[in-house]
């Protein structure tokens, strides 16, 4: 008898193709919203998904400053920031957050989702995220993308 042989695989970085996607925030919920685009960062929506190379793809989000939080989130979380020093504890409400640097809400979600290791850092690096409808990523050629 003989036996079958199987190889798995494995994507490398001369094989990884790396789209662009452009995402609308508009009436978007925040959670949902990260969770499936730190996917697509982590390049999970492939078939040749490989753990230990980045196969993740360039997101581009417009509009952040329209999206929702769901239940009472937006009175009631509160951001954090901790400059290290005594009495250097900052906390923002969601709210007024959201009013200030729209941007920072997404960025802060969705790194939270990625690897916390230089390759977390590196997808990182892919997310674009803008508070108006325009981008500077015509070039690239993004893709729509329903979230």
């Amino acid at each position: 008898m003989s036996k079958l042989h199987f190889t798995t695989k494995h994507a490398n970085a001369a094989t990884v193709k790396h789209n662009w996607y452009v995402v609308d925030g508009t009436n978007q919920t925040v959670g949902r919203m990260s969770a499936k685009l730190a996917a697509i960062l982590r390049g999970k929506n492939k078939a040749y998904y490989t753990p230990h190379v980045d196969c993740g793809d360039y997101v581009i989000i417009i509009n952040a400053d329209k999206i929702k939080f769901s239940g009472n989130k937006m009175d009631e979380k509160v951001y954090q920031n901790f400059s290290g020093y005594p009495g250097g504890l900052r906390e923002e409400v969601a709210k007024d957050l959201l009013k200030r640097r729209p941007e920072v809400i997404l960025e802060r979600a969705i790194k939270g989702m990625l690897p916390k290791n230089r390759m977390g850092r590196k997808m990182y690096k892919k997310l674009f995220v803008y508070a108006g409808a325009e981008h500077p990523h015509t070039a690239q050629q993004p893709e729509a993308l329903t979230v």
